[in-house]
């Protein structure tokens, strides 16, 4: 059995649909349903989602799909995926340490983040936001971030449920326990959007979310929405820091790799844009402005559950939020899983060890960002403050530029190569990787070259300020 193992022996997903879960819960989490939204509503809507559904296809599909292959291949976690597959002489696996720093990075701001969404579930199924006013709600959120120890209690709670089932092992905690949430992820989801879609006024939050309307996306600039949009989808994905790699490394050669990713990405896709159809006719209906920001499910969505009722603004608000906190954790889960491979396949650390180990570095390296919200927010780096600064280092610099080292060893020779990758990708049944001339032009150079855009100009746009 897959628990029952040394060492030496890797363990196993137990299905096909458990790879699906746990590769769409990765991608599925805060770049779906709390960063999406809002990025879309200060965007421009339906015109925003095209542009981004295009650079998720053509940037998103090549790198999951290279991430996936090379973690397929070796059987290996980034530990030591690279070092199997490289060419002598050469030095692809020093990556494997950038790789791993960023699922750190990753969890430093994400754990106190989640931590926010299980606050708000137990918060508004308890009644606390009921007859408060729009002044009352937004001091909630102040207070929330002001409090110091809150949010280093809510981060551990997240940062527990994760390690925890992790420590369960990879099919009776970390399969069983994302496929349970993932099941009730969609079941709310759907829910939710159906109830929205009776509220009055929702068709409005439906033409402004579903009507292209491309006038819209030169109210910030056409540029700036066309890399918020290509940024977008490297962060919903969670691509280049090696957290898909490890489930490719979990299963077997039955079904082609395209195939798989095409899959999981429209199983991210699908979140994302539900997502929307949940809180845009909320907004519509109630009143509230949809480009709100980052505040959106915090400050403005509130509104909208109150305006309901004491009842059903009850209901429809804690599972709304119990909705995003297993949203969250399915990707906390996962990255954890990818962090503890890590040791695991380098030095063969016992999952326990590598379990407890991990929580105690999560711990400590989250603290500064909890407290970057409160005690230390006179702190900047860059001009950012602690939280904005680990997450441009993980948006703007590891995921792109992971995703380029990606792309550049699967596709080049002095890398793993195209022939190997292709083999590999196709291995199975299933919809088969174009490897036409064309294709392979545009994965080795063109793609390369708008990955490295989108790093440049997160750098122009820092310095610009």
């Amino acid at each position: 059995m897959a628990e029952n193992i040394n060492q030496n022996q890797r363990e196993s997903l137990g299905s096909r649909l458990g790879f699906l879960f746990l590769s769409a819960g990765c991608a599925i989490g805060l770049g779906n349903v709390w960063r999406f939204p809002y990025i879309t509503g200060k965007y421009g809507g339906a015109a925003f989602v095209l542009v981004y559904l295009f650079f998720l296809v053509i940037l998103g599909l090549p790198v999951m799909i290279a991430e996936f292959s090379v973690g397929r291949a070796t059987q290996k976690g980034m530990g030591q995926a690279f070092e199997i597959l490289e060419p002598a002489g050469t030095k692809w696996h020093y990556y494997s340490v950038f790789a791993i720093a960023g699922n750190f990075f990753l969890m430093m701001f994400y754990t106190v983040v989640a931590g926010w969404f299980l606050k708000y579930f137990f918060s508004m199924a308890s009644g606390s936001f009921i007859d408060m006013t729009s002044g009352q709600i937004g001091e909630v959120f102040s207070q929330t971030l002001a409090n110091p120890a809150s949010l280093i209690f809510w981060m551990m709670v997240v940062i527990i449920c994760g390690f925890g089932a992790c420590a369960l092992g990879l099919q009776r905690g970390v399969e069983r326990i994302t496929k349970i949430m993932m099941s009730a992820l969609f079941v709310i989801m759907l829910g939710l959007a159906i109830y929205a879609a009776f509220l009055p006024g929702a068709w409005v939050g439906y033409k402004w979310y579903l009507k292209p309307d491309f006038s819209n996306l030169l109210k910030n600039g056409l540029w700036k929405s066309i890399y918020a949009a290509m940024g977008q989808a490297f962060f919903t994905l969670s691509l280049g820091i090696g957290a898909m790699e490890i489930f490719g490394s979990y299963i077997k050669k039955e079904y082609s790799l395209t195939g798989e990713s095409l899959r999981v990405i429209g199983l991210d896709t699908f979140v994302a844009l539900f997502s929307g159809l949940i809180i845009f006719p909320s907004c519509a209906a109630f009143g509230v402005e949809a480009s709100s920001g980052p505040g959106l499910v915090f400050l403005s969505l509130p509104n909208v559950f109150v305006s309901m009722g004491a009842i059903p603004g009850r209901i429809f608000g804690s599972m709304f939020f119990l909705f995003m906190s297993f949203a969250a954790l399915s990707t906390v889960i996962a990255v954890f899983e990818n962090i503890i491979a890590f040791p695991m396949d380098k030095w063969g650390w016992p999952r326990i060890k590598a379990v407890a180990v991990a929580f105690v570095m999560v711990s400590i390296l989250s603290l500064p960002c909890a407290l970057g919200l409160n005690l230390w927010s006179n702190v900047k780096i860059l001009g950012f403050s602690i939280d904005g600064f680990e997450d441009f280092i993980v948006s703007q610099n590891l995921l792109p530029l992971g995703s380029l080292v990606f792309l550049i060893f699967c596709t080049h020779k002095k890398g793993w190569g195209w022939k190997n990758f292709i083999a590999e990708a196709d291995s199975g049944k299933g919809i088969k990787f174009p490897a036409n001339k064309f294709v392979r032009f545009y994965v080795r150079f063109i793609a390369p070259l708008i990955i490295l855009t989108v790093f440049v100009a997160g750098y122009i746009e820092l310095f610009a300020k």
